[in-house]
């Protein structure tokens, strides 16, 4: 989260917030409606991708609330920093459903995991294929001096952070006791499950081509977002030139440092667009276009999301106060007792007639003691 507004704070503060405004300026009805469109087209494939990998993992999903717990996802995405917060709760919702969270958990994770193969995949050969390099001025990035000491710093807080949770399991296993039989180890288990996981999730032959597919559409869809903001901001190069440094920030957005999706998008889309000669700021601009139609696009997610927490609130105060249904079938109750009163009264009978109506059990104890309160007939002789 500190890196998305590092980035953004570095934007303001060398491009200004024109183009930030700009393109607040630039969205139109118009332009919202087609983003609409394409996040509903990108939206329904994503969840049937979901549903395939999850029922491949044994776990049922229907596609109706796939959707609408995709929905939601990608709007607690867009709303809350880290952009992967969504896909957590969809996850652990979806795991409670069904009463297996792993295999709930599992099943998101390998369902984007999909989605950013194929992302990385094509990215590759499109970058590869694509005449950008040539457009890098000579010695654009070869790192210098500074960037290589805090990637080295970085690279040494990591492995001393590794270092400490090692030895701090290690520690625990110390502690352990040692009665147990030894088996599989838990990371072995790991690998077997994951394994397990992917070859009937991902690679299974009623699945993957579905998978492909559905990627294939969710990425075309995305790069079609970001031509419809670029033709709003009037940067009229040809889609051929636009790919590549779209696919550029569609990459830069699968680092978990971004606020909302916000901030490594936006430093590399303005990078990309000011080296191959299209200004810093039209990238900038554009980028923040995108981000606003992405967010427009997962607004359905806000309205699933109010409608099944009042829903809850509803279920949890029907579990909690019962009074209401315990007063209507009393209510009920109440009215059948008078309707046998009133039927009683019609038959010429007292009002009190139905107290009167003796069981079985009754009557035996009735005659019981009528026969005990009788004369003998022997004294009666």
């Amino acid at each position: 989260m500190l890196g998305g507004a590092g980035i953004l704070a570095l934007l303001l503060w060398r491009l200004g917030s024109g183009a930030f405004l700009d393109g607040l300026h630039v969205i139109d009805g118009g332009t919202l409606l087609v983003a609409a469109g394409i996040g509903l087209l990108t939206t329904v494939f994503s969840a049937w991708r979901w549903c395939l990998v999850a029922r491949g993992l044994g776990i049922p999903l229907p596609l109706r609330g796939a959707v609408a717990d995709y929905y939601r996802g990608l709007f607690l995405n867009a709303a809350l920093p880290g952009g992967v917060l969504g896909d957590v709760h969809r996850a652990v919702r979806h795991g409670r459903d069904v009463e297996d969270v792993g295999r709930g958990v599992r099943a998101v994770v390998l369902e984007r995991a999909a989605g950013q193969v194929v992302l990385v995949t094509v990215g590759v050969a499109v970058l590869l294929a694509s005449p950008l390099p040539g457009h890098l001025p000579a010695g654009f990035g070869v790192p210098s001096a500074g960037t290589l000491g805090f990637v080295a710093a970085g690279l040494v807080a990591v492995g001393l952070a590794v270092g400490l949770v090692v030895r701090l399991r290690g520690r625990n296993r110390s502690a352990a006791p040692r009665s147990a039989p030894a088996g599989p180890s838990r990371w072995a288990r790991a690998w077997r499950t994951g394994v397990s996981d992917v070859r009937l999730g991902l690679l299974a032959r009623r699945n993957w081509p579905g998978i492909v597919l559905a990627s294939a559409v969710v990425l075309a869809g995305h790069l079609a977002t970001f031509v419809v903001a670029a033709r709003a901001v009037g940067v009229s190069a040809p889609v051929t030139e636009l790919v590549p440094l779209m696919l550029l920030a569609l990459l830069a957005m699968t680092l978990p440092v971004n606020i909302g999706g916000w901030g490594p998008r936006e430093g590399v889309t303005a990078w990309a667009f000011g080296a191959v000669g299209l200004t810093a700021s039209a990238g900038l601009t554009i980028a923040v276009v995108y981000g606003v139609l992405a967010f427009v696009a997962s607004l359905p997610g806000a309205g699933v999301l109010a409608v099944r927490w009042f829903a809850g609130r509803r279920a949890a105060r029907r579990a909690v106060d019962p009074e209401p249904a315990r007063s209507r079938r009393a209510g009920h109750h109440h009215v059948g007792h008078h309707a046998v009163v009133r039927a009683g009264h019609r038959r010429g009978g007292p009002e009190w007639a139905p107290a009167l109506r003796l069981t079985s059990r009754s009557r035996v104890a009735a005659g019981v003691l009528v026969g005990q309160l009788s004369p003998n007939r022997s004294d009666s002789a």
